[in-house]
This record gives C-alpha cells, structure tokens and sequence, in this order.
C-alpha cells in the first residue's frame, strides 16, 4: 500500500492524498489551494493523476480546501463514487456550486485584462453547472458504519467535530494475507465548539495520516471567548459603531449565532453584563452571506448530529440558531442597503479570509472607521487580505482602492474548528493501539515541527511531515519510494518578471481612479493632497529601483 502526498503538505490548503492498494487507486480529499495568488495558480494545474484512473474518493468534509476541486475532477472524466457524510453532501451542494459561480466571476475579471492585452481569454477552472452536476456522484454514508467498497477494502466514517458531516475515516486495506489500517483524521474540530459532538475517538490502527494546523499552539478557552466577544461587540455599540465578522459561511457563522444566543443565559446577575447583554439584544444582527443562510438551513435539518446539550435545549422549544434582532438578507440590494443604515449593528459575512464575497464591501464601508471593529473569529492564510488586516496593515487595497485601516481589529482565537496542540496530542493518546508511524499533513511548518518534537519525544512515534508529490510505501520501515516534481517551478528571475507585468496592470488601475478622483469637483483639498503625497512616494520607490 502506498500514499502520495498531493496538497496540504506543509500548508493549511488543498488537502489531497492518493492511495494506491489492493490493486485501485482513490482518493482522500480533492481539496482547492487558497491563499496568495500564485498559490491558487496550481488549482489550474493538471492533476499528478489520470482522474479516469481513479476508482473512488473519500470526501472528509464539505469546506472547499478539501472538497473543492471534485467538481474539476468530474470536469476531466471522473465519474465512479465519491464517499461522505449526508450532511457534507447537503453542504456540498450549496458549496460547490457556489465555488463555480466565483470561478465564473474571477475568470471574467482575468479575462478583461487578457483581451486588453490581445490574449486568449481563459475558461474557468469549472462552472455552476459543472460543479451541480458533480454532486449526481456523491454517496451518502452513516457514521459508523463499516461499508464494503471492494472484498478488499473496507471504511468507516466517524464524527470529526470540526464541522457539521465532518469525518474521520478508517481505511482498511487488505493485500494477500496482510492487512493494513490507516486513518485520516480530515481536520478534528476543536473539544468544546458549540452544537457539535466531540471527535471520534479511535481504539487502533496501523498508520495515522492526522492534520496540525494548530500544532504549536492553545486555544482560549470557551467561558473566555464567550466575555471577550460580548466586552468587543458592547463597546463597538456603545461608540455607535458596526462589528463586521468575517466568517465562513458553514460552521463559523452557526457558532457565533448560536453564542449570541447562549450569553443570554450566563451571569444573569452580574449588573455590567446585564447592561452589556442589553446593548447586544438591541442591536440588529445581519447574517450577510447567502450561502450562510443555506447552510444554516442545513444544520437545521441536521439537528440529530449536535451534541446532547444542544438537542435537550430544541426539545425545549429553544432553537439555538434563532433569536429576536437576527436578520437575514439575501439579495445585492438588501446587503448594499446594510451599508447605507447609520444603525449600530453586527454584520456576519463571509467570506471568512475576506477573499471574495459581500465581505469585501462591509470592510470598504468600515475599515477607515474608528468606530467601528472588525472582528476575525477564523484562521487567516499567509496572503489573504484578512491575514494583513490581522497583522496590522495600514492600508489595504479592496476593489482597487486604497483604504485606511482605522477601525478596531480584533482576533478572537477561541473560535477556530480545529482541535489545537493539547487535543491532538490527546487524540495520539486516545488510541489503545498506537498508530507504526504518523504523517502529519494541513499545517504551517512551525507547528509540523513544534508537534512533530512533542509526539516523538513525549510518546516515542516516528513522524513524518510530507513534501509535496512524495510517495510512501507502508511497510513495517517507512520508505519513501517516489518524488514528483512540480510542474511548475518558479525562478525568482520569473518572479520578478511577473511583477513587472502585474505592475504594469495596476499602474493602469490606478490611472483611472486617480484621474476620477482629481477631476471629481467634490473632493476635499486634504484629499487631492493625500493622493498627491502618495504618489510622489511612489515616485521615490520607483528611482530607488532604477538607482538600485
């Protein structure tokens, strides 16, 4: 049995692993790369595999840096079974689709700066459609249930926690007379995330292949998040300002609503929270994303998979994702119209890296505002434009246009559906028969390395942090037998180059929204000054480089 490590290898994105035994090849995760630009550059590239070729996947869960590329997959010939969870199918359906409508719309921004430019325009790394019509492969499965896809090979899926659907997966293999078991952890939700179970422990197996996207770290707890986000949410109020979250539509946005909803019932008789649980039911709360409100329509026919705190509180009449003030807005018009109300209030939007979505125009309409607080509740990848404004950017760019980063930011760590270094150390020592080796997969280096010491020094288990395209064979002595070579291999001497170009479009971005702005008759002198001031910087910086 052999496994080649095709994404998340020392990165948080496209989680893919090909398997190769008992004579078929399939799949764990098709996942999508996020982040900077030339990292989304490999979805476009052509897999390290026929897709003909493969005889089934094993989808862990619906979030799109692990299921996001099946539609690309069908696109190129794919079409045996892809394995989830009822629930991932149900979320797939909403997220799929959705992923291709934002292919559609990226490529089309591509592709009027390419026409400008007398090139060929691109198609889109796959359509709506195409993406809707993957989904007629999907098959649903029960958690803990053993199923036979071959005499030979066996899985069984199990409640990850991390988000709704979300699996761990047994994969037993058998050749001649060995067996061999490896599990795939997928990512294991953090122990204590509102509505969902805890993850599935495992009693044994042969080779664990476990994510460590918090592998150097701890989380807040949940009683301290709970403060932090109402202390945060109140002030911003009582200054008359707006809290934008931004959150991932599935799984984020449900845990807050569903905290919101919880604080209600915490320190009944501390006056300062009373008065500031007061301000907080006051104010409106607008769930801004389409496809959150779908997908918590979802979790709403889901309800048999929360946790049995949550279930007893619906039997009670108290649904955990519904509370008065809380607005739901579906179209253009009614988000366009949230940044037109002067009200204090809360807008949950996505997308939670602030990447794409309705997102982008709530920060364009706060971010310079000091009054105002921009609150993360999620991981933000090395690139994004939530990870600068995280890391205390200035300025950042939004639609072309320069804006001030006055407003509050705040990071509530606590939120993340990731289990973090005690809990997966805790998941290595649930096992009563510890995993031969470990692969540790879905992390930044710094936490592979910090958790890789700590497994082999604290438990005695080799572990092993792939590279991309290494192939291992299971034996009782791991060895690596193959080494693919990325298709594209970026000089620093083509970096460059490709600055230049990608300067030159910005130059001519930036000559349009200049010129509107200085022949605008209403602006200000101190903003025809500012503009001036930037530019002549940018004057400077260009000599520099030429000096240079």
């Amino acid at each position: 049995m052999k496994i080649t490590f095709l994404g998340a290898t020392r990165t948080v994105t496209g989680s893919n692993f090909l398997v190769e035994g008992a004579g078929k090849k399939f799949l764990v995760d098709c996942g999508m790369w996020q982040g900077k630009a030339e990292i989304e550059e490999e979805n476009t590239e052509e897999f390290e595999f026929n897709p003909k070729e493969i005889d089934f996947v094993l989808l862990t869960h619906a979030h799109i840096d692990h299921s996001g590329r099946i539609p690309k997959l069908y696109k190129e010939g794919f079409r045996n079974k892809v394995y989830a969870h009822k629930a991932t199918c149900d979320l797939c359906a909403l997220m799929l689709p959705d992923s291709g409508h934002i292919q559609e719309m990226e490529v089309e921004w591509k592709n009027k700066k390419r026409i400008r430019k007398g090139e060929e325009p691109l198609p889109p790394l796959y359509t709506a459609e195409e993406a809707a019509r993957s989904l007629e492969i999907f098959e649903e499965v029960k958690y803990d249930e053993i199923i036979e896809i071959t005499p030979e090979i066996h899985v069984r899926f199990n409640d990850a926690g991390h988000m709704l659907g979300s699996s761990i997966i047994e994969v037993w293999v058998k050749e001649g007379d060995k067996e061999t078991k490896t599990v795939f952890t997928g990512d294991i939700g953090n122990n204590d995330i509102p509505l969902l179970n805890s993850p599935t422990m495992i009693e044994s197996t042969d080779y664990l292949v476990m994510e460590s996207t918090y592998g150097s770290r701890l989380h807040i707890r949940n009683d301290e998040k709970a403060k932090i986000f109402l202390d945060v949410v109140s002030e911003t109020l009582d200054n008359g300002g707006t809290v934008v979250i931004p959150s991932f539509a599935v799984g984020r946005t449900q845990e807050i609503l569903y905290e919101i909803n919880k604080l209600k019932d915490e320190c009944s008789d501390d006056e300062d929270f009373k008065r500031k649980y007061k301000t907080l039911m006051k104010a409106p709360v607008y769930v801004d994303s389409p496809l959150a409100i779908s997908a918590t329509e979802v979790f709403r026919e889901n309800t048999e998979l929360f946790d049995e705190e949550t279930q007893e509180e619906i039997m009670r009449g108290d649904n955990p994702l519904e509370f008065p003030g809380l607005k739901f807005t579906r179209t253009a018009d009614e988000s366009k119209e949230l940044n037109e109300d002067t009200t204090p209030s809360i807008i949950i939007s996505a997308s939670g890296m602030c990447e794409v979505g309705r997102i982008k125009h709530h920060l364009k309409h706060n971010l310079w505002n000091p009054k105002s607080t921009i609150l993360f509740v999620g991981y933000q990848a090395p690139g994004t434009l939530g990870y600068n404004i995280v890391n205390g950017a200035k300025t950042v760019k939004i639609f072309g246009e320069e804006i001030a980063v006055n407003a509050r930011v705040e990071y509530i760590e606590g939120y993340s559906g990731h289990a973090d270094q005690e809990w997966l150390m805790n998941f290595i020592y649930s096992f009563i028969t510890k995993p031969k080796h470990i692969f540790l997969v879905h992390g930044e280096p710094e936490s592979q390395d910090v958790l890789k010491e700590k497994i082999e020094s604290e438990i005695g288990i080799p572990v092993t942090t792939p590279e991309f395209g290494e192939t291992y064979k299971l034996e009782e002595q791991i060895e690596m037998v193959n080494k693919l070579e990325r298709k594209v291999t970026k000089t620093l001497r083509n970096e460059i180059l490709e600055r230049l170009d990608k300067l030159k479009e910005e130059i001519k971005d930036m000559d349009i929204y200049v010129r509107q702005d200085v022949n605008d008759s209403n602006l200000k002198d101190a903003d025809i000054f500012r503009i001036n001031e930037k530019i002549k910087d940018l004057e400077k910086q260009i000599v520099n480089v030429i000096e240079g």
